[in-house]
């Protein structure tokens, strides 16, 4: 029975978060308990150094600084003019509204890794102009809701630095290691939208020519220029100082910070409510992210001490699991977990129980951590908890009804899923940039 007792504070644990029960106090509270009952009170004192370790970890200083990047951006300004941009560059091709949101999503990405200020910026300005275009309700949601998650795969995310910390491994080889995977998933989006709107020309139609004509008789090229250049000087800028050895991620996080509030200074739109807000907003998600944090960090303070991850090894070694088995149970079991409950939860109850017997069966630490974040994007679309179909449905007009929603979403997800079968099968698409930016 006490063998059993990890996979039973744990059960416990996931059961009570079901039930509403907050995840930080749950966490913390029933790993604390426990603790005390089988530890003793020496357990407070291992967990105050516990604690005190994790709140000093300088690679984790870049989540409130991405946050602040990130909101400080979705008030500049930029992602409108972007989106404005890009749908009349491609509004002559079928399908260029949506295929415009995609490229936007992915740039919006790379320069601030928050898919909540994505999703309702592109949902807010894109979605009415697509359905007065004559795009269908499912594919004009489908394309926003899945393309405002790119920011959880493509670097800087926020998801990648939390994952870095679990499992103990570079962040800055996390970021070049989700390129290429991050990019391809691009490409498969792009490549759907333009077979959809080959099948079914009339729900995907090209833009108004009078539109695209007057476009380039004003100024088209400025406005190309202005559109793209200050959004890529910050790409440059934060990405480019990590992947040249210039600047830690958490030094580039403070770069991106910083630049982030001089484009907003830049587009006029920087003021005191508008740095209020940002600083508020920041504080808040920073928050939440730590104080789950400190309860996962009782929680796997208990686990261990109880044996938890010498427990399944066992229970893996007895059942006769070879690595890609285990492998493929994880991600089953937090793809299935993504319906429940959201990534930051799952990233810290499940990583520190799966983490060690990965280590063990000498499994890549990288390659899981993109595996994971790849799997962790489907979290924000898949019904009832998809945290992007909430935002989306959040700003969108009316007469959007939350099956559309649902419908359109399940394309993306199915190529999220297979995309996680081939990179499970080829881990080259995660290794081969790493290996070749160290030769």
């Amino acid at each position: 029975m006490f063998d059993a007792l990890p996979l039973i504070l744990f059960a416990l644990i996931f059961i009570l978060i079901l039930f509403g029960y907050p995840v930080a106090f749950t966490l913390g509270g029933l790993s604390i308990l426990i603790g005390v009952i089988v530890f003793d009170v020496d357990f407070f004192y291992l967990l105050s150094l516990r604690i005190y370790g994790t709140m000093g970890n300088f690679v984790l200083l870049a989540v409130p600084l991405f946050v602040y990047m990130g909101i400080m951006l979705e008030k500049s300004g930029l992602a409108e003019s972007l989106l404005e941009t890009m749908a009349l560059l491609f509004g002559r091709i079928r399908g260029g509204l949506a295929i415009s949101v995609v490229i936007v999503g992915a740039m919006l990405a790379a320069s601030t890794g928050i898919v909540g200020a994505t999703v309702i910026t592109m949902g807010m300005i894109s979605l009415p102009t697509m359905l007065k275009r004559g795009y269908s309700p499912e594919i004009a949601t489908g394309t926003i809701a899945s393309s405002g998650t790119l920011g959880q795969i493509i670097p800087p995310s926020v998801i990648l630095v939390l994952l870095g910390s679990v499992l103990n491994v570079s962040v800055g080889d996390l970021f070049t290691a989700a390129i290429i995977p991050g990019f391809a998933l691009v490409i498969l989006y792009l490549l759907y939208i333009i077979v959809y709107s080959i099948i079914f020309p009339d729900k995907a139609p090209s833009m108004p020519q009078h539109l695209i004509d007057e476009f380039r008789k004003k100024g088209m090229i400025g406005r190309i220029v202005k559109a793209f250049l200050l959004p890529f000087l910050l790409i440059l800028a934060v990405l480019g100082s990590i992947f040249a050895g210039i600047a830690s991620p958490t030094e580039a996080a403070g770069v991106g910070a910083l630049g982030a509030t001089l484009l907003t200074i830049l587009q006029g739109k920087f003021n005191k409510s508008v740095h209020r807000e940002v600083m508020s907003e920041t504080t808040y998600l920073t928050c939440m992210v730590f104080i789950i944090l400190i309860g996962a960090t009782a929680f796997s303070l208990v686990f261990r001490g109880l044996g938890g991850d010498r427990y399944l090894i066992g229970l893996i070694q007895a059942a006769d699991l070879s690595p890609s088995v285990f492998l493929i149970v994880v991600m089953l079991a937090v793809f299935v977990a993504g319906f429940f409950i959201d990534f930051i939860e799952i990233i810290f109850i499940f990583v520190p129980v799966v983490a060690p017997i990965f280590s063990a069966l000498g499994i890549d630490l990288i390659w899981i951590g993109i595996l994971l974040a790849l799997n962790l994007q489907t979290s924000f679309l898949t019904p009832p908890f998809g945290f992007s179909l909430f935002y989306l449905k959040g700003v969108a007009p009316p007469e959007i009804k939350t099956t559309q929603i649902y419908r359109g979403i399940l394309p993306f997800v199915i190529i999220q899923l297979i995309f996680l079968g081939l990179v499970m099968a080829f881990p080259e698409i995660v290794s081969y940039l790493p290996e070749l930016m160290k030769k």
